[in-house]
């Protein structure tokens, strides 16, 4: 007997998030109501602590809100309004905590309790302490809002939680820059790059170790307890996507194919495609993807010649490398390594 097919992965969200776009869809004067009947919400279910929305729904609302709202920045807008309070159990742990450091240690265990689609990971190099926001699932048309509202309000929340001395140098963002890019400056009040490898924050290390005024270990231990709580009853956070893009980047894109990551997950290639198609990708465009993304990082590093970053990332000759990434970012990766390299203005 054939087996049904996986449903979509769904989310657990905190109701605020999406009530902030319902406020600029009102504002717009549209009918909110009307927007949350299109993903199969009510208005009433805005009004409860978290909801349930299907991957698929998500993306729909938020393009339907970028649409309707008639405001290409509409992202930045509801990012400035999520100050650390509004995430829970996760803001109280960073509120309480330790150090910039000890932030975004619960940052990166939890955040899937707030948003799932998204991880948050480190390097710390240079002196630089950088912070990088990766998806985990596909955002598709909601890519740009949700990413530039997840890292205002990163950057605001380490803001308020150092009092101000959080050091921040530069933000940057894996897309082009776009009309609105002085607004997305002041807000950022920082350096900001286009075209990265990643939507991140470049930190001070000396500011990320340096111990907060506000530290309170109890508090902070508690609301760890909770966050760790949350995580354990989430549903559907740790998705087939999530997993194999971390394997992926664990394991390699160069020596990794469908056969050995299925066996990586602990299931079958069948069953590997299958999931991944319902999560609304596949394994080809999520190892494309990381190949995209450390290609990227290689070439802002400065480290490999072009040939040695192609090896590594499992082309068999430059040549191929160099038409995969043309393909991705619209230049030769020579010519993207120069800009990159070149001074901001």
């Amino acid at each position: 007997m054939a087996q049904a097919p996986a449903a979509a992965p769904e989310l657990d969200l905190p109701a605020l998030y999406l009530r902030l776009f319902a406020e600029r869809v009102e504002a717009a004067g549209h009918d909110p109501a009307a927007w949350l009947a299109g993903a199969g919400l009510s208005a009433a279910q805005l009004a409860e602590p978290a909801l349930h929305v299907s991957l698929p729904a998500l993306r729909r609302l938020l393009a339907s809100a970028l649409a309707l709202a008639g405001e290409p920045a509409l992202g930045l807008l509801v990012g400035r309004r999520l100050l650390v309070g509004a995430h829970g159990a996760l803001g109280f742990a960073a509120v309480n905590a330790g150090s910039l450091r000890q932030v975004v240690d619960v940052l990166e265990r939890f955040i899937g309790t707030r948003f799932p689609p998204v991880a948050l990971s480190h390097v710390e190099r240079g002196g630089r302490f950088v912070l990088r926001i990766d998806e985990l699932l596909p955002l598709a048309e909601a890519r740009r809002p949700v990413l530039e509202a997840l890292l205002l309000a990163l950057r605001n929340a380490l803001d308020a939680v150092s009092l101000g001395a959080a050091g921040v140098v530069r933000a940057t963002f894996p897309f082009p820059a776009p009309p609105y890019a002085p607004l997305v400056r002041e807000l950022f009040a920082c350096e900001v790059r286009w075209g990265a490898a990643s939507a991140g924050l470049e930190l001070a290390a000396q500011a990320v170790h340096a111990p907060l005024r506000t530290a309170d270990p109890a508090a902070f231990d508690a609301a760890v307890r909770l966050c760790e709580r949350e995580l354990a009853a989430l549903r559907g956070a740790d998705t087939q996507a999530g997993r194999l893009r971390r394997a992926l980047l664990q394991h390699g894109p160069a020596t990794t194919g469908l056969t050995l990551a299925a066996r990586l997950l602990h299931t079958t290639p069948r069953t590997l495609h299958r999931r991944l198609v319902a999560e609304g990708t596949s394994f080809r465009a999520l190892q494309d993807d990381v190949r995209h993304r450390l290609a990227l990082e290689h070439l802002e590093e400065g480290r490999l010649a072009l040939k040695q970053i192609a090896h590594l990332l499992g082309y068999d000759d430059l040549a191929n490398f160099r038409r995969a990434f043309r393909r991705w970012e619209g230049v030769a990766p020579g010519e993207w390594r120069r800009g990159a390299a070149a001074p901001l203005r």
